[in-house]
């Protein structure tokens, strides 16, 4: 099997993935683990691994519980609580090996039953999970004797192995009666004490599988409502760790005393979306109106500073080198085209409404640059901007007429098309439904033919500059800031993905 940065090409669906790079094998022996890291971040609303989406969230299920497999920062698959796997010569069948000597946090020990009770929960259309789209395509899961899991699939999915390290599919203990309390996983860190108003506190985890880790003795993740507050908390010691924050912070910690900044590109974006199922948004006028009417390069220059790339309003951004395609133009800003079009679909005298955006990042900025450029089209809007707890909270994201979402950098594109954006998915919060489109996304999900794929992707990119009801007007850089004093940090492109288990005091 052959892997590319940024896709992934089966070329022998029939070999045996031993992983030549096992966790246990790549952490070297340590010292019992000392120290703790206090980690900013804002609160948290969801604690069930089902529901998971804020980075904060992730962050503390990722460090909690065990995925399957992993992806690391160079987006290759790892081993993780399966030491190797296989696939079937038709790509139907997987078969999963798990690792020895695993133990949930209250001293039972992991099962094949395990694996197939949490898969089959995530798919579980009833259970609501957004991931039980991703999983749509298992036909059946089963444990095969004392450590292996074996999964059909009903066709086809390249991408499968990067859908089982989906941020949901945490393993949790078969039958738990309630996740979202429970805190019983296999992971580096054990639950200590939650306070969903101040922070949540993590001992290691003494027995944990793999050899070397956890680094450190504890970790504490503190909520702040404010990326601010959470800055100056850095900068006075009362945190040791910031990921996540406008370029504006990031340029102001780096030349803080006392702390390291990392940057990283990803394919992480901030979406800015009309809803197309209801006025004003079902009028395709309306969404033209509103895609001349942006300026991609400014809004790249003023809130990204030269960090990461311009937006093409496709989640299929440049990182991805074997997908990303220049080839259909984005219409060059038009203000006096924008305001004819807003004219021809009922609105002569321009378009009032308002604009939902969570606090975080330099999404509040994006929301003000926004509000001049479209002012000058005759679009009027009032921006709410709300803490990212309650933003996200209730699902209120889903309903707005027009809202910013930020969406965290995936490893394979697929997940955005069959997530965000395909009739009927689970965070389809433009509510767009294009049969030309879904039929293309069906296509590059489950083809084996790599050119077929790439063409399938180019189509998919055109189809949403020419009519979604959506702006991308950056793939945004991750950023993270450090005190002096820790050692075996790496930032993944999915800030809450990043392994805080391989960190500890410095020697």
């Amino acid at each position: 099997m052959k892997m590319s940065i940024f896709g992934f090409r089966p070329t022998s669906l029939s070999m045996v993935i031993a992983a030549s790079l096992t966790l246990a094998a790549c952490a070297s022996a340590a010292p019992e683990p000392v120290g703790v890291i206090r980690v900013g971040m804002q609160p948290m609303v969801q604690t069930d691994p089902a529901f998971i989406s804020s980075d904060t969230e992730v962050l503390f299920a990722n460090h909690v519980y065990d995925y399957l497999v992993d992806v690391n920062p160079q987006n290759q698959v790892v081993p993780r609580l399966a030491a190797e796997w296989s696939v079937s010569d038709d790509g139907l069948i997987y078969t999963f090996t798990l690792a020895e000597g695993v133990k949930f946090h209250d001293g039972t020990s992991l099962t094949p039953e395990d694996v197939v009770w949490t898969l089959d929960r995530l798919r579980d259309q009833d259970v609501g999970s957004p991931a039980a789209d991703l999983y749509g395509n298992i036909e059946a899961i089963q444990a095969i004797g004392d450590n292996q899991v074996r999964i059909n699939l009903d066709q086809p999915n390249p991408f499968f192995l990067y859908d089982l390290s989906d941020n949901h599919a945490l393993i949790l203990k078969a039958n738990t009666p309630d996740p979202a309390t429970a805190f019983n996983g296999t992971g580096p860190f054990k639950v200590e004490s939650y306070s969903p108003e101040d922070r949540i506190v993590l001992t290691a985890n003494e027995d944990y599988f793999v050899e070397g880790a956890p680094g450190l003795a504890g970790m504490e993740i503190i909520f702040f409502n404010e990326d601010s507050a959470m800055a100056d908390a850095l900068r006075g010691g009362q945190i040791d760790l910031m990921m996540r924050m406008s370029t504006a912070l990031f340029e102001s910690l780096k030349v803080a005393p006392g702390i390291e900044t990392y940057d990283i590109p990803t394919n992480g974006f901030d979406l800015v979306r009309l809803r197309s199922d209801r006025a004003p948004g079902n009028d395709p006028r309306v969404v033209q109106a509103f895609k001349l009417a942006t300026d991609r390069a400014e809004i790249f220059e003023l809130i990204q500073q030269g960090y990461g790339a311009v937006g093409r309003d496709s989640p299929i951004g440049p990182l991805y080198v074997d997908y990303y395609s220049e080839e259909e133009q984005i219409p060059a800003r038009d203000v006096e085209a924008a305001r004819a079009l807003l004219a021809e679909a009922g609105y002569e005298d321009g378009l009032q409404m308002e604009l939902h955006t969570p606090d975080t990042g330099g999404r509040p900025d994006l929301g003000a640059v926004l509000k001049e450029q479209w002012r000058e089209a005759g679009i009027e809007v009032e921006i709410i901007v709300e803490p990212e707890s309650v933003y996200y909270g209730a699902d209120g994201w889903l309903e707005v007429d027009l809202g910013i979402t930020g969406w965290g950098s995936r490893p394979i594109p697929q997940f955005y098309l069959d997530v965000m954006l395909k009739c009927g998915a689970k965070w389809n919060e433009s509510h767009f439904c294009d049969q030309e489109f879904d039929d293309l996304v069906d296509i590059a999900g489950s083809t084996l033919d790599e050119d077929v794929r790439k063409a399938a992707y180019r189509d998919i990119q055109r189809i949403l500059i020419e009519r979604g009801p959506v702006i991308i007007p950056y793939y945004f850089a991750q950023f993270a800031a450090i005190r002096e004093g820790y050692e075996g940090f790496e930032l993944k492109a999915f800030a809450g993905r990043t392994d805080l288990s391989q960190v500890s005091l410095s020697q």
